[in-house]
């Protein structure tokens, strides 16, 4: 689109900010923008959309006074343009969009008095489920009288625990974590009887991953895994509502996907696959 900027040629320039595993590192990721730097003097940076990785790149372009775009970086931290993400721009999704809704679900059904945040994290790689959940946290808190607790779990977590927590803490409940976990959470909170209309369950999946692999016509069936749990969990899921992130259905959107992927094959060897996750990667 020349148009858009007539009298400039535009040139890029890219760089990896994964480490040899192939995972987002907050180590590689600021070198490389030095590297960058040096060599070529940008005027602008585009990435990484990893919340760790961004982070250091962005204070190294503020204190170079250079923007720094990203479809990623979605902690509620990068919210704050007085200082070292003065210069930070998100394309894409944002948690404090999230904790915003959730205020907006309190205030339209009158829930004024707990809140429950149930999350699972490793304290490793990029930390997903514990950003969701703190967007939620920072911003629930904005309604007056609200009490709003967490319960955090690790892989082999006690769900009977949670189950506990949930019965002495909650009445409305959000839940961050993978969509296997979240279907023995719900199996478990069935087991003790919490499914039957007092408690309201919220499931964060930002990018639609408890729903992928399933189109239209078909229906989606977050709980299905053609097990003996099925009809179970199936109960257990009607006290659940998914919140995701709305993929678009327009021609545009599906043309500039297809055009993602080929870019994706074409300079980086690395093949797309088709929903929000990979659009979101690409933007």
């Amino acid at each position: 689109r020349r148009d858009l900027l007539p009298g400039f040629t535009l040139g890029w320039v890219f760089g990896n900010s994964e480490d040899r595993h192939g995972v987002c590192s907050e180590m590689a990721a600021p070198l490389v923008a030095v590297d960058l730097r040096l060599s070529h003097h940008p005027a602008a940076f585009l990435g990484p959309g990893c919340v760790y990785s961004a982070a250091p790149v962005a204070r190294f372009t503020s204190h170079w006074q250079l923007p720094l775009l990203t479809a990623g970086a979605e902690a509620h931290g990068f919210d704050d343009k007085s200082g070292e993400f003065g210069l930070t721009t998100r394309a894409g999704p944002s948690h404090r969009k999230l904790g915003e809704l959730g205020v907006q679900l309190h205030r339209r059904f009158n829930w004024t008095r707990r809140a429950l945040l149930v999350y699972w994290d490793e304290r490793v790689d990029d930390r997903p489920y514990y950003f969701a959940a703190e967007g939620l946290y920072v911003q629930l808190p904005t309604l007056r009288n609200l009490t709003v607790m967490d319960v955090v779990f690790r892989d082999g977590g006690n769900f009977s625990f949670i189950i506990q927590e949930i019965k002495a803490k909650g009445r409305v409940v959000y839940v961050c974590c993978a969509p296997d976990t979240l279907r023995e959470l719900m199996l478990q909170a069935e087991r003790e009887g919490l499914t039957g209309g007092d408690f309201a369950f919220f499931y964060i999946d930002t990018f639609g991953a408890s729903l992928q692999g399933q189109r239209f016509p078909e229906p989606r069936r977050p709980w299905h895994r053609g097990d003996e749990h099925d009809a179970r969990a199936r109960r257990a899921f009607q006290a659940v509502t998914i919140i995701t992130y709305k993929e678009p259905e327009n021609p545009e959107y599906r043309q500039f996907l297809q055009r993602l992927k080929e870019e994706a094959r074409d300079h980086f060897n690395f093949s797309l696959q088709d929903g929000l996750v990979g659009a979101g990667m690409g933007t």
